[in-house]
């Protein structure tokens, strides 16, 4: 989710002034971030991508996002007529129809026909002029998105013509003052199909959408940006039920706060083998081990204790169905069903291969933004080996730590460990602030589980390694040998 916090539009105001450019921010989670600020205040961005890639969809929500800030819009669409594109995004809770009969809105269908312009040799844009100061005017609009110049100069074969038509088109939307977002299909070998459309264009955005091992990925990159700074990487976005989201990779900084509040492990034992009695509120936890040394458990019971304390918990698994994770921590006096009723506890519970590594942050993010809960348990991380490289698994993960960190909510994530000892992705350990590592112990034909705090960043903790026991009352550490 895009930020809005004092520090943020601070470092907006102050690219704005360093660049003499004024932005006008898009409302479109994340792409503020990239653009440090928005799109450039009374100049044309161009939108361009392959068909199905979402350009006329990021079009339409930078009118929306824009009518819900007082600035009133215009969509002159070459593709699609006014009412197959109310229907096409009503299922995004956006009803253009209503906001056009507010008087917010025009939609204006322009159908061109070739045939009659090869017939009579005529191209002229006069009348597209008129079509559009009219619609601006009747709404007083000040933002204007036009979806598709492929249509529109489509009787255009010569080159010259067409670039002068072009600069004319983008000199007569700055000279009426309004920001503007033009799309454009993707071409062979340059950034659209014509070849010039950048160049005229203030800013370029490109959308793609592409498959990589049988995983659809959508990816947004802006190409350039006159007279301000930008990011310049390829950002992930999804387009869910709210629209558009960009996901920046380098889009937090590290200023999140540093709480000295701290709370239970869930488990007491384990509380007093850290000198603070527990975690700092905020922090990052990975509970690493083997199969079946009690990973899950002791997430559970981090968050069954979080909801006894009154604060509302997510839970976002991987392995298990919301009714299996219920019953098998009911087992162990780790009651969770109750927390589910009352609404204190969310379990999300789903395969990690039924979507990107971009939706399962995204739906992270949704989650927290609606219920903003005081503890996350991710269980197990390892699992997105599955959908992910090592180097996308650790940038999906560095957002997700630092969006919790910027919320202050405090997080256990968990990771397999196998018998060799090794992680399934070894990067992740260095984004965590606390270890608890679990093992399997075999002494005298006897298997028994064992636990240590590996690291525990700020605060003093026990180098033990204590055995531990899981029973109808809760999980509980034994005294190492040679201590009462």
């Amino acid at each position: 989710m895009a930020r809005n916090t004092a520090a943020t539009r601070g470092s907006r105001s102050r690219a704005t002034a360093r660049s003499g450019l004024e932005h006008c921010p898009s409302g479109i989670d994340g792409l503020d971030d990239i653009t440090n600020g928005g799109l450039p205040r009374g100049r044309t961005t161009l939108v361009a991508g392959a068909a199905g890639c979402g350009k006329t969809l990021l079009a339409t929500q930078f009118l929306v996002e824009g009518i819900a800030q007082g600035e009133p819009g215009v969509m002159i669409a070459f593709e699609e007529t006014a009412e197959e594109l109310t229907t096409n995004v009503a299922s995004l809770g956006w009803d253009l129809q209503r906001l056009c009969q507010d008087g917010k809105l025009s939609v204006d269908y322009v159908k061109v026909d070739r045939e009659q312009i090869d017939q009579t040799g005529d191209y002229d844009l006069e009348g597209l002029f008129v079509r559009l100061a009219f619609a601006i005017e009747s709404v007083q609009a000040k933002r204007v998105a036009i979806d598709t110049l492929e249509i529109l100069f489509s009787a255009l074969d010569d080159t010259a013509t067409l670039r002068a038509e072009l600069r004319r088109l983008f000199t007569w939307l700055k000279g009426k003052g309004v920001t503007s977002i033009v799309t454009a299909e993707r071409g062979e070998g340059s950034i659209t199909r014509h070849g010039l459309e950048e160049y005229v264009s203030d800013c370029v955005i490109t959308l793609d959408h592409r498959v990589d091992e049988q995983t659809a990925t959508r990816r947004l990159r802006v190409v350039k940006f006159r007279g301000s700074t930008h990011g310049t990487n390829e950002y992930p976005f999804l387009i869910g039920e709210n629209g558009i989201t960009v996901v920046p990779v380098t889009s937090f900084d590290l200023e999140h706060p540093a709480s000295r509040d701290v709370v239970s492990t869930g488990v007491p034992d384990l509380d007093a083998m850290i000198s603070k009695g527990g975690w700092y509120r905020g922090s990052t936890t990975m509970i690493s081990g083997e199969s079946g040394t009690g990973k899950t458990s002791f997430a559970a019971a981090f968050v069954g204790a979080a909801c006894e304390r009154g604060e509302r918990a997510v839970f976002l698994a991987f392995e298990e169905s919301a009714a299996q994770l219920v019953r098998n921590m009911a087992s162990i006096g780790i009651r969770l069903q109750p927390h589910l009723k009352s609404g204190a506890l969310r379990i999300q519970a789903g395969r990690p291969t039924q979507s990107g590594l971009e939706s399962h942050l995204t739906q992270l993010y949704a989650v927290v933004e609606e219920l903003d809960p005081a503890v996350v348990v991710v269980d197990p991380v390892t699992d997105f080996t599955a959908v992910g490289s090592s180097v996308d698994i650790k940038a999906m993960l560095m957002r997700m730590v630092d969006f919790l960190k910027t919320k202050q909510v405090t997080t256990v994530f968990t990771s397999l460990v196998h018998e060799r000892g090794t992680i399934d992705d070894p990067t992740i350990s260095s984004l965590i602030d606390n270890w608890v590592q679990l093992r399997n112990i075999e002494s005298d034909s006897e298997r028994t589980r064992g636990i240590y705090v590996q690291k525990a960043r700020g605060m003093a903790h026990s180098h033990v390694v204590r055995s531990f026991e899981m029973h109808g009352k809760g999980i509980r550490l034994l005294e190492p040998k040679g201590h009462s």
